[in-house]
Parts: C-alpha cells; sequence; structure tokens
C-alpha cells in the first residue's frame, strides 16, 4: 500500500525553485486544489521576490467540532513553533481563504540542510495546520497525561462538513472514523478494503502497529452524539494509539496519518477500481481475440444467389412459347 506524503510537492517545487532564482525577480501567482478539500494560493511580485503570500483555504468544519478564528485549536501556535521569523501570519487573511502566511525567504537559515528541511515544513502546512489539535492530544498521551479540562470526546475535522473522534485516556487515545462515500461503488469497495486491512494488520509482521478495528454499527464511544455527526455507509473505522506509537519521530508520522486517512482510503478504492476496469478491458479484448481465432483458415465464404430478375413478356411472346411447346 502506498503511504501519502506530509508535503505538497507541488509547493515545495515552486519554494525550491522560487529560492534558487531570487535574482531574477519572476511575478508569480498560482492556484490549485490537493485532496479535494485544501485550496492554496500562493503570490509574488517582481519588486520584492524575496516575500511570497501563501493562502490556504481548509474544509468546512462540522458544529461539533472546536474552531478558533476559522482554525483548528492551536493552529496559531503551532504555525509559530514550525515556522519562526520566517512566516508571519496575516490577519484577516485574504479573501476565501483561512489562513495567509506572509513568507520572507531571506530570513531562512543560510546552512543548506537547515533551509531545505525549513522548506519542507513549510510545504507540509497541511499536516501543521489540520494535525495541530490532533498533535496536542497525541503528546499529552506521551506524558501519560489527560487535562482536566479535556472532553470524553474530541471531534477533528478532517473533511468538509465531516469530522473524525478521539477518545483520549491515560493510556492510549481512541480515533473512530465514520466513513462516507457518494458512489455506490466506492462504498462497497470501501468496505472491504478496510475489513482486509483489519485482517492484515493481524499479520505477524505488523504486530507493533496499532489495533484497528472495523463495525458496520456506530462503537459505543459515540454513543449520545447527534446522528448527523456520524452518519456512515462504509462503517467505523477505530485506530487505538499507545505511547509507544507516538514516541520520538513517530509522532509526526501518527498525526500525519490519521488527519489523512480517508484520503488514504479514498486513494486506494480509486485505484483498485481503476485495476479492476484494466482487467476487465483486457479480459474483453482476449475474448475478441479468441473469437477471431476460432473462425475456420483458408474457408472462403460462399456467394449468395443472384437474385432472381423478371421479364415483362407481351402476348405476342407468350403465344409463341405456347405453341413451342405444343
Amino acid at each position: 500500500m502506498i503511504l501519502l506524503q506530509s508535503h505538497s510537492r507541488y509547493l515545495l517545487q515552486i519554494l525550491s525553485t522560487r529560492v534558487q532564482n531570487l535574482d531574477k525577480g519572476v511575478e508569480l501567482d498560482c492556484q490549485w486544489v490537493e485532496f479535494d478539500d485544501i485550496r492554496f494560493h500562493i503570490q509574488a511580485s517582481m519588486k520584492n521576490s524575496n516575500v511570497l503570500l501563501l493562502s490556504m483555504s481548509i474544509p468546512i468544519p462540522p458544529p461539533e467540532t472546536v474552531f478558533f478564528g476559522g482554525l483548528p485549536q492551536g493552529a496559531i501556535e503551532a504555525i509559530k513553533a514550525a515556522y519562526g521569523v520566517v512566516a508571519q501570519i496575516l490577519d484577516p487573511p485574504r479573501d476565501g481563504f483561512n489562513l495567509t502566511l506572509k513568507l520572507n525567504l531571506s530570513k531562512l537559515p543560510p546552512d543548506e540542510d537547515h533551509k531545505n528541511a525549513l522548506l519542507m515544513k513549510i510545504a507540509s502546512v497541511r499536516e501543521v495546520v489540520m494535525g495541530a489539535p490532533l498533535r496536542a492530544v497525541l503528546k499529552n498521551l506521551v506524558l501519560r497525561t489527560v487535562p482536566s479540562s479535556s472532553e470524553k470526546l474530541i471531534s477533528l475535522v478532517h473533511r468538509p462538513n465531516e469530522s473524525f473522534f478521539l477518545v483520549p485516556q491515560i493510556d492510549k487515545v481512541t480515533a473512530i472514523f465514520p466513513m462516507r462515500f457518494n458512489d455506490s461503488i466506492d462504498t462497497v469497495l470501501a468496505s472491504s478494503f478496510l475489513q482486509e486491512f483489519v485482517e492484515a494488520r493481524r499479520t505477524a509482521g505488523l504486530n507493533t502497529a496499532p489495533p484497528c478495528f472495523w463495525s458496520p454499527s456506530p462503537p459505543q464511544e459515540l454513543e449520545g452524539v447527534a446522528s448527523e455527526a456520524i452518519a456512515a455507509n462504509a462503517g467505523y473505522f477505530r485506530f487505538v494509539i499507545f505511547p509507544r506509537h507516538v514516541e520520538g519521530k513517530k509522532l509526526d508520522r501518527t498525526v500525519w496519518n490519521l488527519s489523512t486517512f480517508h484520503a488514504y482510503v479514498n486513494y486506494h478504492v480509486k485505484c483498485s477500481e481503476g485495476f479492476m476496469h484494466t482487467r476487465m478491458r483486457r479480459r474483453v479484448e482476449s475474448l475478441i481475440q479468441a473469437l477471431d481465432r476460432a473462425k475456420p483458415e483458408g474457408e472462403t465464404p460462399k456467394k449468395s444467389p443472384s437474385p432472381k430478375s423478371f421479364k415483362r413478356m407481351s402476348l405476342k411472346d407468350s403465344q409463341s412459347g405456347f405453341n413451342s411447346r405444343r
């Protein structure tokens, strides 16, 4: 299976190219969408080539999710900690976006390795912003603490008007994903994929991976939640995260994998659907070839008899014919 990368490859390419050609002062204005829910817009002028404006719009949050100033809880602090003096948050952001960062490329570190690492972090702005509340919960798991103000069930947005849920405890955190798909074929494939996902986890080589479970009905942890918030047509998937899964560098990977789990499943469902279509086309082509080979060789098609023609006879011709027969 393919794991999605945390950084935007297109954004990283734009940043790297800009850093390498600062003296050219080329005007820049690009927009694109990733994961069907995150929209980016990056701008730069010829007058000040060191300054870039990076805007990002995030999925529309459902009513049960807590947002502050149009951003997930803890996103502002996460941005400041990740980018330091290189990025400045503009308030208010550009129209139509939830966040606008003013990037000053002249403040990048001179060391090439540190510079590339920071550019990679800027290209991972989706992970920094969307994963901020999840990261805070998992950091408390490393410390084996649960804040007294924390609710028993935490709702986090991951798709437009859709959320997944966290159940934090001292020794573990349970992540619950109501899986929804618009297409009926995607729903069937996703249900089968998730059940195989659980079976694959039971193999000997994956003993250290987080335990996972799939069920067609809502788990007990979602009791009392509004039915609209937990509606699902492909079942409910649960991960149980233990402290060993978020220690050290594992934290970033766990945050990213949980934040994009639905996109990960949707990606593999579309790949499976495309693979099956390819197999069906190849099967049809092989059947056509088999039918062609079944035709006898060297046999020429029989000519169909020519249609009979009728000649209009006159009265004189008919009498002469009658006399000849006598």
